[in-house]
């Protein structure tokens, strides 16, 4: 398999992967022959925008705001044309499955990114498509060393292919979603990266504050103005969390 032979993209981000209750993961995928189009329109927006790179946690401006609506159009409208796919996982620790004694963030992590890549990889575009994957660089996953296990690692004998053993994740990697390379990327000249790091934040921030924002519709829905939230900054009321699905993939 060589370059020339890659036919979709993804790009991949997380948001609180060892704080907090609610944790995220995100994939942004397209068709390569898409890529440049795509990029193109999101560096235009933030352009306009006067933003030099996205990131949730700086969304304290109004310039960064407007730039993070416009960003999040961009992907409903490429959506809606089957050009390309938001796909969020959140997961809340504080259920069974996660709430466990001295409970493994990383291999955690390792398992929600497998079920991400099942749902999408596969399910989501053509069986037969071949992957390119660039997640941000500053992740907790070690993608340089599952990049050594893809190029190194044969896949023709007969294998371990639980999740856990030793090499069974980046050998699952290469058999079931024919990802080629994986290289991770400084989202700083990426906007793809960074749509990825708008929605991370948005799904974990979002089930965070529901109660508030229940609240604030109510409100808002009887005529009386009330802000939102009271403060930007304020962190939210671990009372305040939203209870029932523990495990969700949203997706645009």
């Amino acid at each position: 398999m060589n370059e020339s032979e890659i036919t979709h993209v993804g790009f991949g981000d997380e948001s609180n992967w060892n704080t907090g209750r609610f944790r995220s993961l995100v994939l942004v995928t397209t068709a390569a022959d898409h890529l440049e189009d795509v990029e193109d329109r999101a560096r235009k927006l933030l352009e306009e925008s006067s933003v030099s790179e996205l990131k949730w946690k700086k969304l304290a401006g109004a310039k960064e705001r407007f730039a993070a609506n416009k960003m999040c159009k961009l992907a409903v409208e490429e959506a809606c044309a089957r050009q390309l796919r938001v796909d969020v996982l959140v997961w809340d620790i504080e259920d069974s499955r996660h709430n466990v004694p001295k409970r493994d963030d990383i291999a955690n992590l390792q398992r929600m990114y497998y079920h991400l890549f099942r749902n999408v990889l596969r399910a989501r575009w053509p069986h037969s498509a071949v992957w390119r994957l660039h997640p941000d660089e500053h992740t907790a996953m070690d993608w340089a060393t599952v990049q050594d296990y893809l190029e190194n690692v044969a896949t023709t004998p007969e294998v371990d292919r639980s999740l856990f053993a030793k090499g069974g994740f980046q050998l699952r990697l290469r058999r079931e979603f024919r990802i080629h390379e994986i290289q991770a990327l400084n989202s700083r000249d990426y906007p793809l990266l960074q749509m990825a790091d708008l929605f991370a934040g948005l799904a974990v921030f979002s089930r965070q504050r529901f109660d508030e924002y229940q609240q604030w519709l109510w409100l808002s829905a009887n005529s009386k103005r009330v802000r939102l939230f009271e403060s930007e900054h304020s962190e939210p009321d671990s009372a305040s969390t939203r209870q029932g699905a523990t495990e969700k993939l949203v997706t645009l």
